[in-house]
This record gives C-alpha cells, sequence and structure tokens, in this order.
C-alpha cells in the first residue's frame, strides 16, 4: 500500500500546499520522520542529499505553529544552516509549504543588512532560520532572545563539524531551554556527529533512509585522468560531447581562485556561464542562482559554498574539475543532480596529485567509478599568448595575485574554510559567521 503525505497526520492546510507545489507521495525520510516530529520527539536523521530532509521537518513544524503566536525577539523555533544558499532554500520551503499559515519567518544570514532583519525580529517571528555567526550577532547585541524557543532544528550537522561552526552551535543551544524539541539532520553520520547527538537531543528516535555516504543510483559517474593544465580543455571537450544531453551543469573547484579563472576562461569562450563563491556579496550570489534556475546561465562555477546550498531539481551534469579535498564533499557535489527520480552525470577530472583524494572518494562512496579516456595533453591546452611569451611575468602576476589574496582574506572566506573540531578557538571570530 502506497503511503500518502494525508497519511502521515499533516493538517488540511499544510497537504493542500504540498498539493499545490505537485507533490503526491512522500520519500521515505519524509515518511519516517514526518509522525516523529508531529509527536514530539527529537530525531537524529540520516539521508543522502537530494531525499527529501527539509520537508520532513519544514511540514510538520507549519502544523506546530499553526497555534500559539510570537513574541517580539522570541522566536518560537529556531533552524541553523552551515551556509546563506541553504538557508534561504529553507526559507523557500516555508514559503511554499506555509502558503496557508500566516506565519511569519525572519531569515538572518550575512551579507544582508542588520537593520531589516532586526525589523523582522521586533515584530516577532514564528521561524528564525539562521546561520550560526549571524544569529549569535544578533543575539549578543540583544535583539534575539532564545529563551522561549520551542524547536531546534540543526541541519547539514556533518557540513556544520567540516566548517569549525560546532562551537557556535553549542553556544547558541546553551541559551535555549533545556526542555525542547531538537531535530539534528545530516547527509553523513561520522563518529563526531553521534556524539554531538547524545549532547544536544534526549532519547533520540533514530533514521537513516540510505547507507552513510551513498550516492543516488540516478547519477551516472566516471573520472577522467588529466594533468592539470589540461582541465579546462578537457572541460571544453566534454561539455561539447555531452551535446544536447547537457541541459545545464554545475562545475566544482576547490578554490575561489580557480572559480574566478575558469570563469573567465570559459566566458571568453563564449558559454553562458556564471559563477559562486564565498566572496560575492549575498545580492549578487542570489543573482547568479536565479539566473540559472531560469536558463539564463546554463553553466555555474562554484566552490564548495555551493554543494549542499542548491535545490534545482533539473541540474543534469556536475563536473568536478578538482577532486574535493573532503571525500564526503564529492557525495555532495554529485548530489546536485540526479535529483527527484531524474538521471544526471557526473564526471570528475584526476590529476597524478589527486590519487590519495581520489582514493578516499572511492573508498568512501563504496562502488567503482569507470574510467573515460580523454584527447587531452599538456600541450593541447590553450594558454593566454602572454604567459607563454612571458613566463616571469605571469610568475609575477601569481605572487601580486597571492598577497592580494592574503590581504581579503577576511571576507567571505568561511564557506571555504575546514577548521577541525575543538580548534576553532585559535580562529578569529570574524572567520566562523
Amino acid at each position: 500500500m502506497t503511503t500518502t503525505f494525508a497519511d502521515l497526520g499533516l493538517g488540511e492546510d499544510v497537504l493542500r500546499a504540498v498539493a499545490d507545489a505537485g507533490y503526491e507521495k512522500p520519500t521515505p525520510i519524509q515518511e519516517k520522520a514526518i509522525p516523529v516530529v508531529l509527536m514530539g520527539r527529537d530525531i537524529l536523521g540520516c539521508a543522502q542529499t537530494g531525499t527529501g530532509k527539509t520537508a520532513s521537518f519544514t511540514l510538520p513544524m507549519i502544523d506546530i505553529l499553526a497555534q500559539g503566536r510570537a513574541r517580539a525577539r522570541m522566536p518560537r523555533t529556531v533552524i541553523l544552516e552551515p551556509t546563506r544558499e541553504l538557508a534561504a532554500q529553507v526559507a523557500e520551503n516555508f514559503d511554499t509549504y506555509g502558503k496557508y499559515h500566516k506565519l511569519s519567518m525572519a531569515l538572518l544570514i550575512g551579507g544582508v543588512s542588520f537593520s531589516e532583519q532586526e525589523k523582522l525580529l521586533d515584530r516577532g517571528v514564528d521561524v528564525l532560520i539562521a546561520t550560526p555567526g549571524r544569529l549569535l550577532d544578533h543575539c549578543e547585541r540583544g535583539k534575539v532572545i532564545l529563551t522561549d524557543t520551542k524547536v531546534l532544528v540543526i541541519d547539514e550537522a556533518d557540513r556544520m563539524l567540516d566548517m569549525g561552526f560546532i562551537p557556535d552551535v553549542e553556544r547558541i543551544v546553551g541559551l535555549m531551554p533545556t526542555i525542547r524539541q531538537t531535530l539534528m539532520f545530516s547527509a553523513t553520520m561520522p563518529p563526531e556527529i553521534k556524539k554531538l547527538a547524545d549532547k544536544f537531543l534526549m532519547n533520540p528516535k533514530e533514521m537513516a533512509v540510505d547507507p552513510p555516504s551513498s550516492t543516488a543510483d540516478t547519477v551516472e559517474q566516471a573520472f577522467m585522468r588529466v594533468r592539470p593544465r589540461s582541465k579546462r580543455k578537457a572541460l571544453r571537450d566534454l561539455i561539447k560531447q555531452e551535446g544536447d544531453q547537457l541541459k545545464n551543469a554545475l562545475i566544482f573547484c576547490n578554490r575561489k581562485r580557480e572559480v574566478a579563472d575558469l570563469f573567465s576562461s570559459l566566458q571568453k569562450s563564449g558559454y553562458p556561464v556564471g559563477a559562486l563563491h564565498g566572496d560575492m556579496d549575498q545580492y549578487k550570489r542570489m543573482e547568479w542562482l536565479e539566473k540559472f534556475r531560469t536558463g539564463d546561465c546554463t553553466l555555474l562555477i562554484c566552490s564548495d559554498v555551493a554543494a549542499r546550498g542548491l535545490d534545482i531539481a533539473s541540474v543534469s551534469h556536475v563536473f568536478n574539475v578538482d577532486v574535493p579535498n573532503n571525500a564526503e564533499d564529492y557525495v555532495h557535489r554529485i548530489g546536485r543532480t540526479g535529483r527527484a527520480g531524474r538521471n544526471g552525470k557526473a564526471f570528475t577530472f584526476v590529476t597524478d596529485d589527486d590519487d590519495k583524494l581520489w582514493h578516499a572518494v572511492k573508498k568512501l562512496v563504496g562502488k567503482e567509478i569507470p574510467e573515460i579516456q580523454g584527447e587531452v595533453s599538456e600541450k593541447t591546452e590553450t594558454e593566454p599568448a602572454e604567459k607563454a611569451a612571458a613566463p616571469r611575468q605571469s610568475q609575477e602576476k601569481g605572487k601580486r595575485r597571492e598577497r592580494r589574496g592574503r590581504r581579503d582574506f577576511g571576507i567571505g572566506e568561511m564557506e571555504e574554510m575546514t577548521v577541525p573540531y575543538g580548534q576553532s578557538e585559535h580562529v578569529p571570530a570574524f572567520l566562523l559567521r
């Protein structure tokens, strides 16, 4: 017998909003989590990206919030997200599923005016969606009081750990009442997350719908061995080779500098390309995301800031120009395609220097990833004429760029930093916001 959303105990208004959004049956994580959230129990949920974790807590929370009212500066529920993009995505979910409820919501993320956010908080909000650093900023200013929080959601907990946000999360939890409902969701479940769950949750219901760190069967994976300077040529060749099958694609690089360089290269080649990384202000980032959603740009070059913040069902391809430094990020990158039952493709370029990283990826996903052959060599890579003619000038340019990068280090760097858990006190506070 097929389970429907109506079988899960959701209210009529929520069911109407779900039907309007075009969803007919819940995903496995939604089927397991929604009744438990409505019962008021804590949850520790593990499901791979793209399986509907967000709706598994937003839908029952809307039902729970239907009764009661918000008071100024005292949010009734708090949802913590590791990145701005993911926080904005959750806010969109609340707008979609809460269309028949009169619930107030505030989104507290960096890159947006404090004054606008404070106006919302002063009126009182039912749902507060925030990144840890910005929420602590408002708490320290006295603009948010968390003593009346009834429900706390810690989303993408493993990413919080990777980015060094756990000390901030601990401070936030310390400002909340001991008796509350806490929901912790994560795409992977390393031992550190289990320890945090023991600290934050009370007798939680544990649920997992996929093996930890698994990849969706709807994603066709492959890798290509290339030389470091041949990556751009290999990428252009693959884009051409995929032809009409490539509707749009996310292209991942490990560093912001590489994002900017590849953006410039593909733009000069005439591709409809956009870029997304931590140094951009929030409005520019949202502008590129909207262009990607509408098809105005079909290739979006990203750093890992976007790996867990995008929920675009129709992404056809993912290209990993660099093997991720953290093997678990590979799962999140390729999880941007093959969503909602669609098929997708993911290609990764591997150099000889990447062998250890690539071995870690294959060990994590637990399946064989086929190799494809490419007609790419270092001699075929197109390079600027001035680089070939004046290598010394190119080296000086690289040094100037490095110095400039160091000077700007404090701006937008947090999305790409990996801070070992327990060592974040040695990192300046502004880098953890």
